[in-house]
């Protein structure tokens, strides 16, 4: 077994800021990216800051550089009252604000919400102020993330409730109407038939070869809900079987063999694929991802950040990968073309194998075999 180098025996990563030169152009840019580096005081004023501190610049000859806060206190400076640099990261704090708020929603009786003037005096912040940096934060305003989360909540008591009566209310619902209003957006199908596992749902659905493998296609009367792929065509039927185990899975016929060959046609060459009927469900910040995903053209690829800046949410990086995750329809809703930093594929819930070969016969314009 080969021997792994300790830790010790690595190069360190060079210190980009170890020269005052360096620090002083950091300070003159303001740059975010030197923060928790250095600090630097300034003697006419008596104070120290963070370098991406907004404050008017000081001379040269008035600035001093730190290698830690207790260094610039220790030398008789105060901080800053406007970068605050003897707290946390201003992007941390602001964090940490929209975690208190979520946890807040989350933690709220049934029914009882908390507005946004409740959130915003919890955190300190002001409504618009919080409202905004939610936003940033979870791609969601606090009302979408409330009524994402009582979807959830919905869902999980559908399955263990004595009636769909008592799940609307353990999941906060204050009237029927509501429910019944948001039930089939949430669901794909009545509460009564997600609840008994699709029982008096219709769902046509087959399996055909592609070049990637056995392909099962499922629809509802709305439209294509589930594409999944897999090595055996038994397992993806299995699949479908066991998440609406009592629902009628009804075996292809002609009109339907004619949509699953569209779709086949669509995996074969990606180009073909636009005009499918898709029934896609999810939060409302999923859907978000995925209409941007639907919007990525065959041969091109973006980023998660880049995802994440196309659908107004830069900071949400890490929910916009879990939205690809979630994403049921493969191919369709192209979430093989987001990549990382470097170009490379990472996870892929049909495998990687599959994801770059996909994006290889994308970028070579290959049509069906």
């Amino acid at each position: 077994m080969p021997v792994q180098p300790s830790s010790s025996s690595l190069p360190a990563e060079p210190d980009l800021y170890a020269s005052d030169a360096a620090r002083w152009r950091a300070v003159q840019a303001r740059d975010p990216a030197a923060d928790e580096h250095f600090w630097y005081s300034v003697r006419t004023t008596g104070v120290y800051c963070r370098p991406s501190c907004a404050a008017r610049p000081a001379l040269r000859e008035n600035v001093a550089f730190h290698s830690s806060r207790r260094d610039a206190e220790a030398a008789g400076f105060r901080p800053c009252k406007r970068c605050k640099p003897d707290q946390p990261p201003l992007a941390q704090r602001q964090a940490q604000a929209v975690a208190v708020a979520c946890r807040l929603i989350d933690q709220a009786e049934a029914g009882t919400t908390p507005d946004l003037a409740t959130l915003a005096a919890a955190v300190g912040l002001s409504q618009h102020h919080l409202h905004r940096l939610f936003k940033a934060h979870t791609g969601l305003t606090p009302r979408a993330y409330a009524d994402g989360r009582r979807a959830e909540r919905m869902r999980g008591h559908l399955s263990g409730a004595a009636s769909v009566t008592e799940a609307m209310y353990q999941a906060g619902f204050a009237s029927s109407g509501r429910f019944y209003a948001n039930s089939d957006a949430q669901l794909g199908m009545r509460p009564a038939s997600f609840r008994q596992g699709g029982r008096g749902e219709r769902i046509r659905f087959a399996v055909a070869q592609s070049w990637l493998g056995p392909l099962l296609v499922a629809a509802t009367e709305r439209g294509i809900c589930t594409v999944a792929i897999d090595d055996d065509p038994e397992a993806l039927v299995l699949q479908l079987q066991d998440r609406f185990p009592h629902a009628e899975l009804v075996g292809a016929d002609a009109d339907f063999e004619a949509l699953v060959a569209r779709v086949v046609a669509s995996v074969n060459d990606p180009r073909s694929g636009a005009g499918l009927p898709l029934d896609v469900r999810g939060t409302a910040f999923q859907q978000r991802v995925w209409q941007a995903l639907l919007a990525v053209p065959a041969g091109a690829t973006v980023t998660y950040s880049e995802l994440a800046q196309r659908i107004g949410s830069p900071t949400s990086v890490r929910a916009v990968a879990s939205a690809c995750g979630a994403n049921e329809i493969a191919i369709l809703v192209p979430c093989h073309r987001v990549v990382r930093l470097d170009g490379s594929a990472s996870g892929y819930r049909w495998g990687i194998a599959r994801k770059e070969a996909l994006l290889a016969r994308e970028l070579a314009g290959d049509g069906v075999d």
